[in-house]
């Protein structure tokens, strides 16, 4: 009885870890989110009335994973530290949830990286076409230090500047890299957090049924 009771404490202190851990991991992702949510260069590239919103979609899933990751991950401290059976199932049903949320942020920063530049630069042109000189326009030339399109060049640009279709690609083909790197990677982490809550679960039952 004393093996068992000593290798379910070493599970329960190892799990009580990786939930620390796991809820700082949480805090990052939404620190992450709302970092790509709210970022003056990016919100300014997408605050016009037909601006895509598709970007912010994947952004939405990362804030809202983190939210919970960090819930689940102070849930599981308490559930291990009690060695309770309801909250470490609990755990283990919400990590499964969020595994599903960061996978879907990751395949769709990933799998809809094509689509989100094109539609940007859609709308990027179309307002460019209509009025080359207005705010939106300006503000894009600014951040991305860019001018025009391939199609219709700025008259004078600046000597450094590319032209705006491909400053976009650029722009949001690294921040959407992030949404995919961080959603995925954060989806890895989650397994192994599913393996410790049920190496708990077992422990703890087990040892219950020695009693």
């Amino acid at each position: 009885m004393s093996k068992v009771e000593g290798g379910m404490k070493c599970v329960k202190y190892l799990l009580f870890v990786f939930n620390f851990i796991f809820w700082l991991m949480g805090s990052f992702v939404l620190a992450v989110g709302l970092w790509l949510r709210f970022d003056p260069e990016t919100v300014s590239l997408l605050n016009g009335d037909k601006a895509p919103d598709t970007f912010f979609i994947g952004v939405y899933i990362l804030i809202s994973a983190g939210s919970m990751v960090m819930l689940v991950g102070f849930f599981g401290c308490c559930g291990a530290v009690r060695e309770s059976q309801c909250l470490l199932g609990s755990f283990f049903a919400c990590l499964l949830i969020i595994f599903g949320a960061e996978v879907a942020a990751g395949v769709f920063g990933f799998l809809n990286k094509d689509k989100i530049i094109k539609d940007v630069q859609t709308f990027y042109t179309t307002t460019y076409n209509e009025n080359n000189n207005s705010t939106l326009i300006i503000s894009y030339q600014k951040v991305l230090n860019c001018c025009g399109t391939t199609e219709r060049p700025c008259p004078d640009p600046p000597t450094d500047a590319k032209d705006c279709k491909t400053s976009i690609k650029e722009f949001f083909n690294s921040k959407l890299y992030i949404i995919g790197y961080v959603g995925i990677g954060i989806a890895g982490v989650m397994i192994i957090g599913m393996i410790f809550s049920m190496v708990l679960c077992c422990a703890i039952r087990n040892t219950r049924e020695v009693i």
